[in-house]
């Protein structure tokens, strides 16, 4: 009889732990589950207005980018010729600021460059 219990038992864990591992799977919708280039846009079936406003948000994202990896590169060698004239050890708070645009703008440029995909 103990035997028997301890099968019981034995068998309800396991199909708990399928059950369990069949609850954490994520699905995705397959827009999102198919793999996609850089240069392609992810549109889902739907009717022409719905495209359009895809293809015209990635273009404007492109955009945006550029914009924003021109700035940085600004940013970047202006912080550079500030970093070269100042003394050891001394940043100057126009620095600082410089290097936190540049923080933002690539966070910025990072997650522009992740809705692309």
């Amino acid at each position: 009889m103990l035997r028997v219990r301890v099968r019981m038992v034995a068998i309800s864990i396991v199909l708990g732990a399928v059950t369990f591992a069949a609850a954490q799977q994520i699905h995705l919708p397959p827009a999102v589950s198919q793999s996609q280039g850089m240069g392609s846009v992810p549109v889902t079936s739907g009717n022409d207005v719905q495209k359009q406003q895809a293809i015209a948000a990635s273009q404007q994202r492109q955009i945006d980018i550029r914009r924003d990896t021109e700035k940085m590169a600004e940013l970047t060698q202006e912080l550079k010729d500030d970093l070269l004239k100042s003394e050891r050890g001394i940043i100057s708070l126009d620095a600082i600021k410089k290097a936190e645009q540049i923080e933002k703008l690539a966070h910025s440029v990072k997650s522009k460059m992740k809705q692309s995909i």
